[in-house]
């Protein structure tokens, strides 16, 4: 198993980990497997009102796909394999809140989990960055989440600054895509605060008001989604020269403090 779950029954709370901490929880085909089957079951469990998305370890939230999976691809550019797209919970068509505490490092894939939670409560040790284009591959899904939660100059600037710079906890804050900052050892309790709180209300009226919200966007995020196969395909350079990239990437990315 690749995700710890923990239920309190009396709260209405869960909370999920990424359990990869020697790997910076990146996901692999079992995560996301893992990922999907546990936001279905969710759906069907009564007991569970509100749910915490965490990563074990403080160097890392998520860090994306991890760099070992090989997933065969079609030829066409209108067609692709993306093992993370239905990692997400609106994606199993959950509609129960989802807080992400976001813990270190949350970069690449991470952002089809936050892209569909409703809101993040970061540590001041958390940090942001698209490292897709460093390494010759278009970030499509990740761009579009971004720039639903981001303006849209940040989400740019994040997605094609690649791995030359982070964007840190209090710049993410000041933009709005984290909606509360925490030392790091408050960093759940606070997410589970908010959940408890969550939890509490009557549930219906919750799903309900989530269900709303993303009706708001959903749509636009649906249209600009289904164009991304293609721009992969297009785009992204042969894997072997990715893993090139890879291999020989810099280790000092510069934080973006303001």
């Amino acid at each position: 198993m690749t995700l710890r779950v923990e239920r309190d029954e009396e709260t209405g709370v869960a909370v999920v980990t990424l359990d990869r901490e020697a790997r910076h929880n990146a996901i692999d085909l079992e995560t996301a497997a893992e990922l999907s089957a546990v936001w279905r079951e969710f759906r069907f469990a009564e007991e569970v009102r509100a749910v915490v998305l965490t990563g074990s370890g403080a160097a890392a939230f998520c860090t994306g796909i991890d760099r070992g999976v090989e997933v065969p691809q079609p030829a066409s550019p209108y067609s692709a394999d993306d093992p993370l797209i239905a990692i997400g919970p609106k994606a199993a068509d959950l509609w129960k809140p989802v807080i992400a505490a976001v813990n270190g490092m949350a970069c690449g894939g991470a952002f089809y989990l936050l892209g569909e939670a409703e809101f993040l409560i970061a540590s001041t040790t958390a940090t942001f960055f698209d490292p897709h284009t460093s390494y010759g591959m278009v970030s499509a899904y990740e761009a579009v989440y971004m720039a639903q939660r981001m303006p849209f100059g940040e989400a740019a600037r994040m997605s094609l600054m690649g791995t030359a710079e982070r964007l840190c906890a209090q710049r993410a804050y000041e933009i709005g895509l984290v909606s509360e900052l925490t030392a790091p050892e408050e960093l759940l309790p606070a997410a589970l605060r908010a959940a408890r709180t969550l939890a509490g209300f009557p549930t219906q009226a919750v799903q309900g008001t989530v269900r709303a919200l993303w009706s708001a966007k959903q749509a636009t995020l649906q249209q600009a989604l289904a164009q991304a196969p293609a721009l992969i395909a297009l785009g992204n350079l042969p894997p072997e020269r990715q893993a090139d990239l890879f291999t020989n990437r810099s280790r000092t990315p510069r934080p973006r403090l303001r």
